[in-house]
This record gives structure tokens, C-alpha cells and sequence, in this order.
């Protein structure tokens, strides 16, 4: 199985990659086999299933919005997320749906919508598009959303195919330790043989690019994060911060990491929150793997960007292709899917990631990458995904700062040491696989444990 760095780093809307991004994608493509197989324009009805998390917590997370917006042709990172709302709304008023964008099938949402307390084989995410004729069913198909806005179908799902594509690649690793042993004998840094490894897939010249055209979409997340105020939807009524934590550091003058530590610190939690804020609201972001954890790792970047006056589109690269890097490890070796391992699999994963491409872009030999991210991924292990309401805001919102912070830290205590440490990356990763298998669904993004329920009121 082949990684990109541009599948895990995806522009996408918020509020979560697996039951928004994946979701949507998954509607796309059951349109797409319909037009392969000339059955679009016999499409009289559509049905649409959703099973475990997705089911759970699908609403607070706009996974039935999104398989709509997919039914009508829209792709994650094109659509337009403030015509979303308007479009529903007129998908309810008129009882029609305009399948593939173009061809209008009647949508009874009550009936046509269908959240099912169960659970299908292989992933907790599945659901299941149908298409019906007027002479019966035309074609269905089921599909995995398994984290970060990755999708697989059912045959591929049965085939343990979590990714289809097979591209060799010129340094292909699955653990930490082959990534130490092809950089050691290569003479390579982790962002170098990441480098060379996508080219299999495009040209340096357009992975560069691509990878800036990432950091612009992480930057102005922050900035319409930073512009705006009052109350995220969903109905539990919180109250958006970044902007006004903004105007107050702004009052504090020009920042300085060496005199003024805390400030420094608080900028970080600023950016995170700015994101995180703006994904709960549904707005444009970046999986970073994932929606719920899509803030550690800009906020991470922003704060070397802001602090170094020194840096570089260069560092931008090689911090992203370094945190790539332990994304991959975690995705093949465990889960970057709260909704199955819990948010160890998702902030976890981020504030692993993260303090490895710092500690790239800071210098780090490949084993102090290593211990960076052994440390961030570490002290996240059995951390739960327990969305109070379904919604991607309380605590992810906060989390995400704190484990910016967390991620900083942990590339700082690699770099002053020489890379040897007790407990390995691979270890690390293997025990958040585990513990993932060993944790009670109910702490798994189903809204039915932990803070979830501490905080509703009797």
C-alpha cells in the first residue's frame, strides 16, 4: 500500500474527514459507477444508509449533508462550503434531489435517510447508497469512510484493501525502523526520502506546489477563523474565541519566543483554535490527517513560520513531508480514525506528526525525528473520541491546542538528546493499535461515553 503525503494533507470542509469528507467523497463515486453503467437518467429513487459512528454522531458531524451534496456531484475540496445550507434547504422544500447535479430525483428525507443503530462489517463508518428504477433496484454499494477522508467499497473492504494503489515506490517503508535504516544507508533526511518517494506520482516542481497550495488553504483557515465571532452551530451554544484571544495578543506587541515563552504559547493555542473553530463550523480547511485534529499541525507550522524569521517556503516542504512521514506509519500500522481507535488515533496521530516535521525543519537527524514523535504519540495513548452533542467542539477544539503545544514540546526534548530512547515509534504505534482494539465503543466517536455523557444535564 502506497501513501501519498497529498492523502493525508487534503483540502476539504469541515466538520470531520471521516463523517463529512469520506462521506461525501463515497456519494461522488457511487454517482460516477452509475454513470459508467448508463443507469443515471433511470433513477427514480435514492436511498441512503448510514451504520455505527456515522449513524451516532452523523448529524452533529453534517455526514447526511455531505452524502447529499456528494449525490449531487460536489467534491469536498471544490465545493463551496457556504452554499451548502441554502441547497438543503431547498432539497427539503422541494422534496426533489438534483442527482449528479443535473437530474432531479425525488428525496423524501424521512424516508430516504436512514440512521441504523448497527453496524456493518470491517469499520465502524459504513454506508450504504442505493438506487432504485422504476422496475426495482438498479445498483447499491457500500462504503468505508476509515479516517482522514479515505474510502473503500465493500470488495475492497473484504480484500483488506484500505487503499487501492499498489504505485512502487523508490524507499518504500512500513515501520520506523526500515524509514531509519533506508535513510541511514542512503545518507538521506526523513523530507529527502519522502521526496524522492513522491515522485513516483508527480514531478518535484508540482509537489512543491502542491504542498504550498496546502500551506495557503492552512492559512487562510486561520485567518477566516480569526475573523470570526458568536456562536458555533450545532446548538450546544460555544462561543468562539480566536478572534478575541487575537486582538488581545495583538496588544501585546510584537512576540518573542525567547522573552516572552508564554506569549509564544499562546499563539499556538491561538492558531489551533482558529482552525478548529472554523472546521466546527463547517468552513474550508485541510485534513491534517483528520478534521477533529486538523489544527495541531498548522498551528505547529504557523508558530515556526511567525518565530523564525528565517523561514522559508523551503521549511514548509520538508516540515510537511516529515510529518507525512509518521502520518504513514500511523495509518498503516494503526489508525488515524477516532471511530476506531478513539482520538488517540486522530490528535494523537497530529501531535506525532507535527513534532516530527519540526524537528525536521529544526535540524533533526532521522533518529531524533524518531523520539519526537514517539514522545508526541506517546502521551496521547488511550485518549477517547467523546464529542459532547455529536459535534466536532467540545473538547476537540481545545484538544488540538493543547496537543500543539504538546507536539512543540516534544520536538524540543528530541533535539537535546541523540535519537536513543526507551520505547520505540513502532511500540508506540502498535500499543495505540491495541488499545484501540481494547477500548469500548462508546469511547469511539458514538457520543455514548466519557464527556459525552458527563455532560448532559438530568
Amino acid at each position: 500500500m502506497a501513501i501519498s503525503v497529498f492523502d493525508l494533507f487534503k483540502i476539504g470542509i469541515g466538520p470531520s474527514s471521516s463523517h463529512t469528507v469520506g462521506p461525501m467523497r463515497a456519494a461522488v463515486l457511487f454517482v460516477g459507477a452509475l454513470r459508467e453503467r448508463q443507469l443515471l437518467e433511470r433513477v427514480t429513487r435514492l436511498e441512503v444508509n448510514l451504520y455505527g459512528s456515522l449513524s451516532a454522531t452523523g448529524i452533529g458531524h453534517g455526514t447526511d449533508r455531505a452524502v447529499i451534496m456528494g449525490l449531487m456531484g460536489e467534491w469536498p475540496d471544490r465545493i463551496d462550503p457556504k452554499q451548502i445550507a441554502p441547497r438543503i434547504a431547498e432539497l427539503l422544500a422541494s422534496g426533489t434531489l438534483p442527482l449528479d447535479g443535473r437530474l432531479p430525483v425525488p428525496f423524501d428525507w424521512q424516508r430516504d435517510m436512514r440512521l441504523l443503530d448497527e453496524n456493518l462489517p470491517y469499520h465502524p463508518n459504513a454506508m450504504t447508497l442505493v438506487a432504485v428504477g422504476e422496475d426495482g433496484e438498479l445498483h447499491r454499494d457500500t462504503y468505508y469512510s476509515v479516517g482522514g477522508g479515505f474510502v473503500v467499497d465493500a470488495e475492497q473492504a473484504a480484500a483488506g484493501q484500505l487503499d487501492q494503489d499498489h504505485t512502487r515506490l523508490p524507499y518504500d517503508f512500513s515501520s520506523a525502523e526500515e524509514l531509519l535504516q533506508l535513510c541511514k544507508r542512503h545518507g538521506l533526511r526523513v523530507s529527502e526520502l519522502m521526496l524522492a518517494n513522491e515522485k513516483a506520482w508527480r514531478s518535484e516542481a508540482d509537489i512543491r506546489s502542491g504542498l504550498l497550495r496546502l500551506w495557503d488553504a492552512m492559512r487562510e483557515c486561520v485567518d477566516n477563523g480569526l475573523s470570526q465571532e458568536g456562536i458555533l452551530p450545532g446548538g450546544l451554544n460555544v462561543r468562539r474565541r480566536a478572534a478575541r484571544l487575537h486582538r488581545s495578543l495583538q496588544e501585546l506587541g510584537k512576540p518573542n519566543v525567547i522573552g516572552s515563552t508564554m506569549s509564544a504559547m499562546e499563539w499556538v493555542n491561538l492558531f489551533a483554535l482558529a482552525v478548529n473553530e472554523e472546521n466546527a463550523a463547517g468552513g474550508r480547511m485541510v485534513t491534517a490527517p483528520t478534521n477533529g485534529a486538523a489544527g495541531i499541525i498548522p498551528a505547529v507550522l504557523h508558530y515556526y513560520m511567525k518565530f523564525n524569521p528565517e523561514a522559508s517556503d523551503g521549511d514548509v516542504v520538508d516540515y510537511l513531508l516529515g510529518a507525512a512521514a509518521v502520518g504513514i506509519l500511523c495509518k498503516k500500522n494503526a489508525s488515524i480514525s477516532g471511530a476506531e481507535v478513539g482520538c488517540q488515533g486522530e490528535v494523537g496521530s497530529a501531535c506525532a506528526m507535527a513534532a516530527a516535521g519540526l524537528a525536521e525543519v529544526l535540524g533533526a537527524t532521522p533518529e531524533q525525528l524518531e523520539n519526537a514523535a514517539e514522545i508526541g504519540l506517546e502521551h496521547n495513548l488511550g485518549l477517547t473520541c467523546d464529542p459532547v452533542g455529536g459535534l466536532v467542539q467540545v473538547p476537540c477544539i481545545e484538544r488540538n491546542a493543547i496537543a500543539a503545544v504538546k507536539a512543540i514540546n516534544a520536538a524540543q526534548m528530541a533535539l537535546r538528546g541523540d535519537g536513543e530512547h526507551f520505547i520505540s515509534l513502532d511500540r508506540v504505534i502498535r500499543t495505540m493499535r491495541d488499545t484501540g482494539a481494547d477500548m469500548h465503543d462508546k469511547y469511539k466517536e458514538t457520543s455514548r461515553g466519557g464527556l459525552a455523557v458527563s455532560a448532559i444535564e438530568c
